[in-house]
């Protein structure tokens, strides 16, 4: 999809993005991920700031997303939530920050969107501290057979719409990269994955 038609959907979408009541249970995974999240934080893909209730106060958070319209919606929500944010509009995967610039990074129902997910996890690695956390909260490509076939039939009409691709193999893609998991929980015919890495393999 052209990236622009791709940023105009998400912009279509902003304001449903910030009046959705998730379940319990997506808020609880959200609380459970990010009670690791701390010092100097980079937040891919920050939407409507669906994870600001759940940050420290004290901690910096830069929030970067390539929808002006969501991150609108963040900057009320982080304001609501008296957090130090700074927002960059930019797509992430053309964006650089430098080698070791944050102790935590943050993705949260982000990788479903991207061109290349495998370029974006590397350069995770990267800008993580070698110390700190990369913490996902993703869905794709369930294991069994039934739901991936019909998420497989849905995956063309979902991602022109939504722009979002539900085939996505999380896990897979993760082994193919430095990072190095500490845990993973998997829910929901493993579609939904909670995942706490660190930037090396190794370190």
């Amino acid at each position: 999809m052209e990236k622009g038609r791709q940023v105009r959907l998400f912009d279509r979408q902003a304001r449903q993005y910030e009046n959705r009541r998730e379940g319990k249970t997506q808020q609880q995974w959200r609380k459970k991920l990010l009670k690791q999240a701390d010092g100097e934080i980079l937040e891919l893909s920050v939407g409507a700031g669906a994870n600001f209730p759940f940050y420290r106060p004290h901690v910096k958070i830069t929030a970067v997303d390539f929808s002006p319209e969501m991150l609108s919606k963040a900057k009320r929500a982080a304001s609501h939530h008296s957090l130090n944010v700074d927002f960059i509009l930019s797509d992430i995967e053309e964006l650089e920050f430098q080698d070791h610039s944050f102790d935590t990074i943050v993705s949260t129902l982000s990788f479903c969107s991207y061109e290349n997910p495998l370029r974006v996890l590397h350069k995770l690695s990267r800008w993580c501290k070698p110390e700190g956390n990369i913490l996902l909260m993703e869905h794709g490509i369930s294991s069994n057979f039934v739901a991936s076939t019909v998420q497989k039939v849905l995956d063309p009409l979902l991602y022109r719409t939504i722009g979002c691709h539900h085939t996505r193999d999380m896990l897979g893609l993760i082994s193919q990269t430095e990072l190095s998991v500490q845990r993973v929980e998997s829910y929901w015919l493993n579609t939904a994955h909670l995942i706490w890495a660190k930037p090396g393999k190794g370190r």
